[in-house]
């Protein structure tokens, strides 16, 4: 049994932490920390863990992170760059669900976040959290930076054909849209009922943030640079990402289905559907798997890879949790066998 603090519990990957972790057979919930509700009992907030979180929120500047075995980070981009070294410096175990230790090239990061960063020394040291690429890395890890959503369905869509060298680099299109809790649980008017449901549209199509990450790990894959036009849109979906990739095929011969279903085949939460199939975000809803289905058009030279994740679970809490598993040499799937939510 470990304990764990999480800093930042009462946005949306904050209460589906606290879900998932309220029902792993490993954990002891020892923190969870909130300005505004410290004080208030946890089911005061979160109705839904009524029963099964009986904990109150504490205010980050007296809640004993450092006796926690694991800590996670479900705060604002900017934040763990502050308040996390103090816990690694104390042996706590990191996992950040903000981009602050994602991108290893600083400038880089400064450019696009727009802050300048207080821990780059972490940054070098932290394993970016994607368990299908960096797994025995992330089990040595003490500082983990969970992948952003849109990143996590875009790079589980390219990085086989990537691997594989069946697909010209230069390209990838990534044509991805997001239920609209992907923007975080704070009043912003384009999240509003009457401003977001009934509507649909694209954003950020002149560069997002999560941009230059996915292109770092995809380079990372090729060993070389890539490019790729990558097209957030805001749905009228509470949660689900659903990303229509495209790629360009240079081996007109390749089994594609082969390829994805011999790449993945040991991968507990990513499973290839049958050549031509349509997933469906709400096909899983509040569980931590990505679905994937392969088409080729007309049988010509564009690959289409739609991969499906509910943007708060394996977009976010459940690749954190799944990330915790292997840190603390749990069995990676603990806790995180939910059948997704119908309907």
């Amino acid at each position: 049994m470990i304990k764990v603090g999480i800093v930042g519990g009462t946005g949306y990957t904050g209460v589906e932490l606290l879900r998932l972790l309220s029902q792993h057979p490993e954990v002891s919930l020892s923190a969870i920390t909130s300005r505004q509700d410290a004080g208030k009992a946890v089911s005061q907030v979160f109705p839904n863990l009524r029963g099964r979180v009986d904990i109150a929120f504490s205010d980050p500047n007296t809640a004993n992170l450092k006796q926690c075995d694991v800590v996670f980070f479900a705060t604002p981009n900017g934040i763990a760059m502050k308040d996390a070294p103090a816990l690694l410096e104390s042996g706590v175990k990191v996992i950040d669900l903000a981009a602050d230790f994602r991108i290893k090239d600083i400038g880089l990061w400064e450019q696009w976040y727009a802050m300048t960063h207080t821990s780059p020394q972490w940054v070098e040291k932290a394993v970016y959290g994607l368990p299908e690429v960096n797994r025995e890395t992330i089990k040595k890890a003490q500082l983990v930076a969970n992948p952003g959503c849109y990143p996590t369905a875009v790079q589980l869509a390219f990085i086989p054909l990537i691997k594989a060298g069946v697909v010209n680099p230069a390209t990838l299109i990534a044509d991805a849209k997001s239920g609209v809790s992907g923007a975080g649980r704070k009043s912003e008017v384009h999240t509003l009922f009457s401003e977001a449901s009934d509507n649909f549209k694209a954003y950020g199509v002149n560069g997002h943030r999560h941009l230059p990450e996915i292109t770092e790990q995809l380079n990372n894959i090729h060993n070389k640079p890539v490019n790729l036009i990558f097209t957030p849109h805001l749905t009228p979906l509470i949660r689900g990402i659903h990303a229509t990739c495209y790629a360009t095929l240079t081996d007109l011969d390749v089994d594609l289905q082969a390829l994805f279903e011999q790449h993945y085949h040991k991968e507990p939460f990513v499973d290839v559907m049958p050549f031509g199939s349509h997933p469906e975000t709400r096909s899983v809803r509040a569980s931590n798997y990505c679905r994937i289905a392969l088409h080729r058009p007309q049988n010509g030279h564009t690959v289409v890879v739609l991969s499906i994740i509910d943007n708060l679970v394996k977009g976010a809490a459940g690749q954190a949790v799944q990330n915790m598993n292997l840190m603390c040499e749990f069995a990676e799937t603990l806790g995180l066998t939910q059948v997704p939510v119908l309907p």
